[in-house]
């Protein structure tokens, strides 16, 4: 495994290469990103990761600094699962001047759930993407469900912009007690590792609920939700939301959506100790 920190390095390395698979992260590795180079390998070859913690996709009051860098065991990890490019580029490398161009998602989806609680965190998120994209030129790209929202909106990020890229999205990896695998559980004392399954068994309750035939009703809906915040409360968590949302567009189904039976999805996002975890369900 080659690891390359500089742009012009990377494409040289790649040149020639038409069926390239991209797998970005900001590393602290997991087996859930494991698995997603396990996944690109069935869309292509060769497969090139990147590990960049991108600042402008970080809040003044968030992690950024303390955020975990773990690169000579990512990159040991990586080379076990045949990764063919570690691109590891350091801030001069990816933003040589100040990065003043920026993608910014439409207010819609946006400035919804993850987007209303981050303010300016998609912006940052589809701005370093593109750029990924513009370095790797990849034929497919691969996202973790887990980061519902932000697959979404790369996804219409890549179409509306005719990127040549293929969003291959993977399911989420999880804990044998369901916990969503994310690089700031780390940040959990053991107390809180024993409690943060509650979240996934919060959305598991309220999609049971959903789906327990009848008519559904947005009223109905609002009720489920409020009773999974209240119970996240009751055990000591700070939500910021529980919300049932249509899968093709995240926005909130009406009753005429809920009789033709779109799709749903419910989302959370809720702080456990100094720990804000996230994670979705479809229905």
């Amino acid at each position: 495994m080659k690891i390359i920190s500089s742009v012009d390095e990377l494409r040289d390395q790649l040149r020639g290469q038409l069926r390239t698979v991209f797998v970005p992260t900001m590393g602290n590795l997991h087996d859930g990103h494991l698995s997603l180079m396990r996944l690109a390998r069935q869309h292509g070859d060769p497969i090139v990761a990147s590990i960049f913690v991108n600042r402008l996709q970080f809040g003044p009051n968030e992690d950024f600094d303390t955020y975990p860098r773990t690169l000579e065991a990512d990159a040991a990890k990586l080379e076990k699962e045949g990764v063919y490019v570690l691109f590891a580029p350091t801030e001069k490398d990816l933003y040589p001047e100040p990065q003043e161009f920026r993608v910014r998602p439409p207010d819609d989806i946006g400035n919804t759930l993850e987007g209303h609680f981050r303010p300016g965190f998609f912006t940052g998120v589809t701005t370093v993407v593109m750029k990924l994209f513009s370095c790797v030129q990849p034929r497919a790209a691969v996202f973790g469900k887990k980061d519902y929202q932000q697959l979404m909106i790369i996804r219409n990020m890549a179409r509306q912009f005719a990127i040549p890229t293929d969003i291959v999205a993977a399911e989420t990896w999880r804990a044998d007690d369901g916990l969503a695998l994310s690089s700031r559980n780390m940040y959990l004392s053991p107390l809180e590792r024993q409690e943060a399954p509650v979240l996934y068994q919060q959305l598991n309750l309220l999609a049971a609920t959903l789906r327990q035939g009848g008519t559904l009703t947005p009223a109905a809906i609002e009720q489920a939700e409020s009773k999974a915040m209240s119970t996240l409360r009751e055990r000591g968590w700070l939500p910021d939301y529980v919300s049932v949302r249509k899968q093709s567009d995240l926005q909130a189904a009406s009753a005429a959506d809920l009789a033709a039976k779109a799709p749903l999805v419910v989302l959370a996002a809720a702080k456990l100790g100094n720990t804000r975890l996230i994670d979705n369900l479809e229905i």
